[in-house]
């Protein structure tokens, strides 16, 4: 029989710096296979991933037995077991209705000034100096701000916001995480969960037109579990819209970095900015893993997967499927898939919500950078570093250098 290495191995920081080539390594050895020290089936090529995320014997239920879970984790499983990620139908298309509304291409496209005085902002602080953090200064405050200013979140109570969403999604994205970080994450989603409360239910001050405290409580119904599922939700928004928006600036900004005819194809034709985004995405996907269980007995890949059983959908990897996508390594703005597209929104019904959110961040963030921070360059005293999880791919830190001066043009038509 053939062994195989385990997924685990990617949490090391030296296969974080070569992750692509070790996805290779795991399908070309079997595109399916039982991984004994995760006790899962993992799926790496493309036709077996986007086959399973919408397969219906698998379930995305991810605790589907509470007291199964560690007593410190339980806490926060509770509330992932009411978000509609973690949720199937008829509960997922529920759930999912509770926010959509604020996802819709009119609402989207409101918020696309927003987004570009906030990264003008930043933008105008950094110039002058010649280097940024590109997470610290912009990838990680400009996705709070725009999920704040949708939740209707005070400017006062943002960095609160940001504190508690962080140890929650490391314990979503790190399943070995020791006791006491797990009490931490379930601390700070009944932190989260009871200010969202508050802020939903106040009388004094009236929400803001257009956001989801305004738009949502009216969908809710009048019941405890409405309001519960209701806040869930909207927790589930400020860490994962968070979080992934996040990852995806920083992991674009060290592609182009790592490309300059790239980089310099985008400055040269600004009209490929969608096709580049897209491509982004898939070279070097903000979430990497998806999580399904099998309902019942079934056959996937020509394997039997047995009721109960986990099968982890390891999107980053089937997002370089040679397959599908030729000279997957490659950065090609002017690709065109031969049988399918990138996995980095899910697929199916869980097909990210805020997707097209994602792309216009992406998109003004990119420009800004791209048009606006001349010489811009890796520093490479600050190596880049990556944070360790096996679901979110994103970096900890990304310093970079351009030539400082003013920024001082009129950007408001970006």
């Amino acid at each position: 029989m053939r062994t195989h290495s385990s997924l685990l191995s990617a949490f090391r920081p030296q296969v974080q710096e070569r992750l692509y080539d070790f996805y290779d390594e795991l399908r070309s050895a079997d595109e399916f296979f039982w991984d004994r020290r995760t006790g899962a089936w993992v799926a790496t090529g493309h036709a077996v991933v986007s086959g399973a995320a919408n397969h219906p014997g698998l379930s995305s239920v991810r605790y589907p037995d509470i007291e199964a879970v560690p007593e410190e984790l339980r806490p926060l499983a509770r509330v992932l077991s009411r978000q509609m990620l973690y949720n199937d139908a008829p509960d997922h298309p529920r759930l999912r209705a509770l926010i959509s509304r604020a996802f819709a291409p009119r609402a989207v496209a409101a918020l696309r000034a927003r987004i570009v005085d906030a990264v003008d902002a930043i933008i105008g602080r950094v110039a002058p100096t010649g280097r940024m953090d590109i997470v610290a200064d912009l990838a990680r405050p400009l996705p709070l701000t725009v999920i704040c200013d949708l939740l209707d979140v005070p400017e006062a109570d943002r960095a609160a916001v940001a504190s508690w969403s962080e140890p929650v999604a490391e314990a979503i994205g790190n399943s070995r995480l020791d006791a006491d970080r797990n009490r931490e994450a379930s601390q700070s989603m009944a932190e989260m969960l009871t200010y969202l409360r508050e802020l939903f239910t106040r009388q004094d001050t009236p929400p803001a037109p257009g956001t989801l405290r305004a738009t949502a409580t009216a969908q809710a119904g009048n019941t405890e579990q409405d309001l519960d599922e209701l806040l869930a939700n909207c927790a589930l928004l400020l860490i994962a819209g968070h979080e992934t928006t996040t990852h995806f600036i920083g992991n674009a900004t060290l592609a182009l970095l790592r490309d300059p005819d790239a980089a310099d194809q985008l400055r040269r034709r600004p009209e490929l900015m969608p096709a580049a985004v897209e491509e982004l995405l898939r070279y070097d996907a903000p979430v990497q893993l998806m999580l399904r269980r099998a309902r019942h007995d079934l056959e996937l890949a020509g394997r039997t997967v047995t009721a109960g059983q986990t099968v982890l959908l390891v999107c980053g990897a089937a997002n370089r499927d040679p397959a599908v996508f030729p000279d997957p390594h490659t950065l090609d703005f002017e690709r065109t898939a031969s049988g399918g597209r990138h996995m980095s929104f899910g697929h199916g019904p869980h097909f990210c919500l805020g997707a097209a959110l994602a792309r216009l961040e992406g998109a003004i963030v990119l420009e800004a950078l791209l048009t606006r921070l001349p010489g811009l360059r890796l520093d490479t005293a600050e190596p880049p570093r990556w944070q360790r999880s096996l679901n979110f791919r994103g970096l900890t830190r990304l310093d970079v250098a351009f030539s400082p001066h003013p920024d001082t043009d009129d950007h408001t038509g970006a």
